[in-house]
């Protein structure tokens, strides 16, 4: 495994998870399966993120669009999204994790209540904090931000030159997390899927062939460390950074 400077780990990274359903073809059995072996990786990574000193780590899960697929895999995946609630609170409630989900609200009522009450249970936890994004995309994110704005102009709360970046990015779904400095993607895709696309404007982008049932604390690490051999510049040149960002 290689080594990283545990004093430059990332404080958030944030996860599109790919490939279960290649994973499960692999091994001959149906989509669902592979999700089933997902979430294993969803444990493994976020114990090893809080080891490695990771702070928040925000999970791709279920996008809007993936509401088009056939309607048996959407039914198994709200039925085990529902189930791994029930089994993994105990283990965040253990291992300190504090659960949070955006979405869109289009989930099951059932489900919904269901991450409601993780997210009371666990609010008061310090560790790392767990964000599952569950009927989500990064326009419908945007457009969200944009209609609440409208809303407050129209209500006389702010006027239209009061909209800035800090004012429009306050009203984000995302609001509550730092903008994630690392973005990873399992599968060997290499787009981001109407993920994050307000947060990750400066984010650094790894990509992996490795399918998400197959990733864990190794995977992790290695992203990490690949991270961290990355100069961060945002606009600036090499010179500046080594100067301290003085010239």
């Amino acid at each position: 495994m290689e080594e990283i400077d545990r004093s430059r780990v990332p404080q958030h990274i944030a996860i599109i998870m790919d490939g279960n359903g290649r994973w499960a073809k692999k091994q001959g059995s149906i989509r669902l399966v592979g999700h089933k072996f997902g979430v294993g990786s969803v444990r493994r990574v976020t114990e090893a993120a809080a080891k490695l000193g990771v702070r928040y780590l925000t999970l791709y899960a279920f996008s809007t669009e993936n509401w088009s697929r056939p309607a048996a895999e959407v039914e198994g995946l709200m039925k085990l999204l529902s189930s791994t609630i029930d089994s993994e609170i105990g283990d965040l409630m253990k291992n300190n994790v504090r659960l949070k989900m955006v979405g869109d609200g289009r989930l099951p009522e059932a489900l919904r209540r269901k991450m409601e009450k993780g997210e009371e249970m666990t609010k008061g936890n310090t560790g790392v904090t767990l964000t599952l994004a569950l009927s989500y995309s990064g326009r419908w994110e945007i457009a969200d931000a944009a209609r609440r704005i409208a809303e407050k102009v129209e209500r006389g709360e702010m006027k239209s030159g009061d909209v800035s970046v800090e004012t429009f990015a306050k009203e984000m779904q995302m609001s509550f997390l730092p903008e994630p400095e690392l973005l990873i993607r399992t599968s060997g895709e290499q787009r981001i899927s109407n993920f994050m696309l307000w947060e990750t404007a400066y984010s650094e982008f790894y990509f992996t062939d490795t399918l998400w049932p197959d990733f864990g604390e190794k995977e992790l690490v290695e992203a990490i460390a690949e991270y961290q051999r990355r100069e961060r510049r945002f606009g600036k040149t090499s010179e500046q950074i080594e100067d301290g960002g003085s010239n």
